[in-house]
């Protein structure tokens, strides 16, 4: 069976995005951070996007700016296999997407039981809430920010139920990034 692991930066106050959607925030780039970012995005996992977070990123990735930016990263999230769950694209233009229509929870279910790479959800807070309350998610790793927004969105809007983790590692980062590893608590 194919592991589902989330991947998402928390600010301080809990929110994956600020108040009018942005993650730029996100962004605290030094050599340790950059070395880090670009060991994970050679993970090979295939990556799982909702609707919103598959635009924005396949409007950055493919640029100019992304290959002059972060090289490595831009080629692995370039080349990885993608999967954007949509029920009003019309396509996937992004090289290596496929586009699911299905219902969520049952396209998750398949995609996991079948041979494959682990798959890595980015961003996408809709499908995190909705795979949680399911219980598809096998492992969620969060970098929290040293920053306060105020306002946002969380990454479980929605759950209805209590869910407990318990934390399998952790790193801490110069830039204050601190980076954790939770599973479903026993």
């Amino acid at each position: 069976m194919r592991r589902l692991t989330v991947f998402n930066h928390l600010s301080l106050d809990g929110y994956f995005t600020d108040a009018r959607g942005d993650m730029g925030w996100a962004h605290r780039d030094d050599a340790e951070w950059r070395a880090f970012a670009e060991g994970n995005a050679s993970g090979g996992s295939e990556l799982l996007f909702g609707r919103i977070t598959y635009e924005m990123m396949a409007g950055w990735w493919p640029s100019p700016m992304a290959a002059t930016a972060m090289p490595v990263v831009a080629e692995r999230m370039n080349g990885l296999p993608k999967v954007v769950f949509s029920r009003t694209l019309a396509a996937a233009a992004w090289r290596n997407t496929r586009l699911l229509k299905g219902d969520l929870a049952t396209e998750v279910r398949r995609l996991k039981s079948e041979p494959g790479p682990g798959m890595v959800i980015l961003g996408s807070g809709s499908i995190v809430a909705q795979l949680t309350q399911e219980r598809l998610i096998d492992e969620y790793q969060v970098v929290v920010a040293p920053v306060v927004l105020g306002a946002g969105r969380t990454l479980f809007d929605g759950l209805t139920e209590r869910l407990a983790l318990k934390r399998t590692s952790e790193r801490s980062f110069a830039n204050g990034n601190v980076f954790i590893c939770y599973e479903l608590a026993p």
